[in-house]
């Protein structure tokens, strides 16, 4: 059996903000492996978020975001469920990073059906046309069309894009996460970005 010693939890609770209960249980179960600790403390945490999903959320904030020059900028609404909670540093730290990581990846909606259907069947003609023009047969054409219009979907919808502070994780796993720590469920509700010249 490992020593867990008072430094290592202090160390895990630094890097992940979780319980100190919690960061001697895991270390106990990693058996002081640093690394295996952090994992078993995400996936316990994606399933306490799991949990949360279906609870009310009618508190939150209104974020707004200019980035420097004023030429961009974000407006973003996200709900928790309580106004305590709203007012934590962890929620508006949470929300101020979502609101730049719209500014700088310009995501199109929050999910696929937020997406206008015009943009999505222009991009399907695009691949379509390239994948004539490669020559690739016909009967193959619209499973492949249907693979890049999935691949579009992930790099233009603000729920599955890969965060910019992190590429490693999506936005979806960044909320999970953060509903995880904070307790209380997390809804993106809606955003707005504005470009001058847009």
């Amino acid at each position: 059996m490992v020593e867990i010693s008072a430094a290592m939890v202090k160390e895990l609770r630094e890097a992940t903000g979780s319980g100190i209960m919690d960061c001697k249980r895991v270390l106990a179960e990693a058996e002081g492996n640093m690394e295996n600790a952090v994992d078993l403390l995400r996936k316990k945490g994606l399933a306490k978020a799991a949990k949360r999903a279906g609870r009310s959320t009618s508190e939150g904030i209104i974020y707004s975001y200019i980035h420097t020059g004023a030429k961009l900028g974000v407006l973003l609404e996200v709900n928790c469920e309580s106004d305590f909670v709203a007012k934590t540093e962890n929620f508006q730290q949470f929300v101020k990073n979502i609101a730049m990581h719209i500014a700088a990846a310009n995501p199109m909606g929050l999910n696929p059906e937020d997406v206008d259907s015009a943009v999505v069947e222009k991009e399907k003609e695009i691949f379509r046309a390239q994948m004539l023009e490669e020559g690739k047969p016909e009967n193959m054409i619209d499973k492949i069309v249907e693979g890049k219009v999935e691949k579009f979907y992930k790099e233009v919808c603000l729920m599955s894009q890969q965060y910019v502070k992190d590429p490693q994780q999506t936005i979806t796993d960044v909320l999970k996460e953060t509903i995880s720590k904070i307790g209380e469920n997390i809804q993106i509700k809606r955003f707005a970005r504005f470009h001058i010249g847009e």
